[in-house]
């Protein structure tokens, strides 16, 4: 094991969160189980539930408090991952994102009970979700950067092409991602997944009519699909095109390539299924899933085409 590596830490520290990633994916299952079976409010109190630490786990209050009590153990990790972080790890950006994923984590709880307290406002629904995917960037951020791979230094890399940089491209397709979940998270929080019944055609026609916001809101995330498919093959067809041998980018780039058709099969389940408990919220985690993916691949992109954080003290520091 190089001394770089030995520096910033252990490979605990790396598998931890790691661990924490994957248990982060699955609150946001869990999550979208509770709005997929209408649960949000199957406990009306918060902190506790029915006054009760753990009250009968039956009906919605399963899926509502079995979704505080993964979400009160991704915190827990987090504060373990915080601390670690701050004790070992010597690069101080790092030790700054995870304290970010701290409070990040923190103000999500916090959001989660302001939900119950004023009966699903779309508003604080809205941000709820929102942050949970931004949290999930976060841990998943540093999983990569206390990685072997990434701490002992990754391969460099010659984007030849002459229009977009391979770096601002990946960077597109996240951003694009995300603004997408955001869509996504409108649609269920304002009640408009069903806004359109059939698929792929839209009462019929390409372009519905927009007789209600509703109707808006759901054809935009179709729209918004659309562009996102589009980004991810263009990322992934100039990395299978330039970049093949780099498992590192190509890797990731197939995943979520693969991701996107699955993701899009889930999509028209969800419609065609009347917004079936399943294929809706498998449709949620996927999209947290290729999100994820997707910002490993532009951390990487940027890595490996010389972008690094804080450049001066990285190469004297030979990080």
């Amino acid at each position: 094991m190089s001394r770089h590596f030995l520096e910033g830490g252990s490979i605990g520290l790396h598998r931890f969160a790691l661990f924490t990633s994957f248990c982060t994916a699955f609150l946001i299952f869990v999550g979208g189980l509770v709005t997929s079976t209408e649960s949000g409010l199957a406990v009306p109190d918060w902190p506790l539930s029915y006054g009760m630490f753990f009250p009968p786990m039956v009906g919605g209050i399963f899926y509502e408090h079995g979704h505080r009590m993964v979400a009160a153990f991704v915190g827990f990790l987090t504060v373990i991952l915080t601390i670690w972080t701050c004790a070992t790890e010597k690069r101080a950006w790092v030790r700054r994102l995870s304290v970010a994923a701290f409070f990040a984590v923190l103000t999500q709880g916090i959001l989660g009970g302001l939900t119950v307290i004023y009966l699903l406002p779309t508003a604080i629904s809205m941000t709820h979700a929102c942050l949970a995917q931004t949290f999930f960037c976060l841990v998943v951020s540093l999983a990569l950067f206390t990685s072997p791979g990434w701490k002992n230094g990754l391969p460099s890399v010659t984007d030849k092409s002459a229009g977009i940089g391979l770096p601002a491209l990946c960077g597109l397709t996240t951003a694009a991602i995300y603004l997408q979940l955001i869509l996504g998270a409108l649609m269920r929080h304002t009640d408009s997944g069903l806004a359109i019944p059939d698929f792929p055609l839209a009462f019929g026609r390409i372009i519905p009519p927009f007789n209600s916001p509703n109707i808006a809101i759901h054809f935009a995330h179709r729209l918004g699909a659309t562009i996102v498919t589009g980004t991810i093959i263009w990322t992934f067809s100039r990395i299978a095109r330039e970049f093949k041998s780099y498992r590192m980018l190509f890797r990731p780039a197939l995943t979520m390539f693969a991701l996107v058709v699955v993701q899009l099969t889930l999509g028209a389940l969800t419609v065609l299924t009347a917004k079936s408990v399943v294929p809706t919220t498998a449709h949620v985690a996927t999209g947290a899933v290729i999100l994820g993916t997707s910002v490993v691949l532009t951390l990487r992109a940027f890595g490996m085409s010389g972008h690094e954080w804080k450049p001066g003290r990285a190469r004297q520091s030979g990080i």
